[in-house]
């Protein structure tokens, strides 16, 4: 009886959603309860565009450069690490040997098994330092091109979130009328990012909408607030 071949989808691609998350979620906020803040204090349309523009480019930079350090640091990181199990497989070769039989040990596999795998595995260094790396420290090899990737996706991502809050104010006569459509434009497009982020991310999808939504709003409104009470 032919059977259906069972293909398995699972989602590999972590890095580059956390990467527009990270971008997209700050877009989204922060010239929001900016633009919220100014709408708060000044009437002019034009002081709150231009302050929003420069904030969407300097945080663009920001994010950006902060991705990128932080994918470079988890590189380094990744290389020292194994360095350091490359010169302990020489130095310490047998307590590295039982490191590799514990990992397996805890599966349940009898000792004659560990004892063969383990041999099989020491038996090729590379591939001894890669288990290490893998199974004993939680480290897969990072990307070489993640840096720049990450830095470029991050600030984009912080770009085009950014310019949602902001086009109303274009638009509009009054600050206090961009307000207005800009909480209605960027609650839409924060629910609608919370969503799809949720059907990446978790099993919750309409959860993680209205969590994004409520983040957002609840920021632009303590903005507004506090502008309304300084001016």
């Amino acid at each position: 009886m032919p059977q259906t071949p069972h293909v398995e989808k699972h989602f590999t691609s972590s890095e580059a959603v956390r990467d527009v998350v990270i971008g997209m979620a700050d877009g989204l906020t922060v010239p929001f309860a900016l633009a919220a803040g100014l709408s708060g204090a000044v009437e002019a349309t034009g002081i709150i565009i231009t302050a929003g523009l420069a904030e969407v480019a300097a945080g663009s930079i920001a994010m950006g450069l902060g991705g990128y350090l932080a994918a470079r640091t988890d590189a380094e990181h990744y290389a020292s690490e194994k360095a350091r199990e490359e010169r302990e497989t020489v130095e310490v070769p047998e307590v590295e040997a039982e490191e590799v039989a514990a990992v397996f040990r805890e599966y349940g596999l009898p000792d004659e098994t560990v004892t063969q795998v383990v041999n099989a595995i020491r038996s090729d260094r590379g591939r001894w330092v890669d288990f290490m790396m893998r199974f004993e420290l939680g480290l897969d090899a990072p990307d070489p091109k993640r840096a720049g990737r990450s830095a470029l996706t991050i600030a984009g991502s912080y770009i085009v979130g950014g310019l949602v809050p902001l086009m109303p104010y274009f638009f509009s006569r009054t600050a206090v009328q961009g307000l207005i459509w800009s909480a209605g434009v960027t609650l839409l497009a924060l629910l609608v990012f919370g969503y799809v982020k949720g059907r990446f991310t978790t099993t919750r999808p309409f959860r993680s909408a209205w969590q994004t939504a409520l983040v957002g709003g609840l920021a632009a409104t303590a903005a507004f607030t506090i502008a309304k009470l300084i001016g």
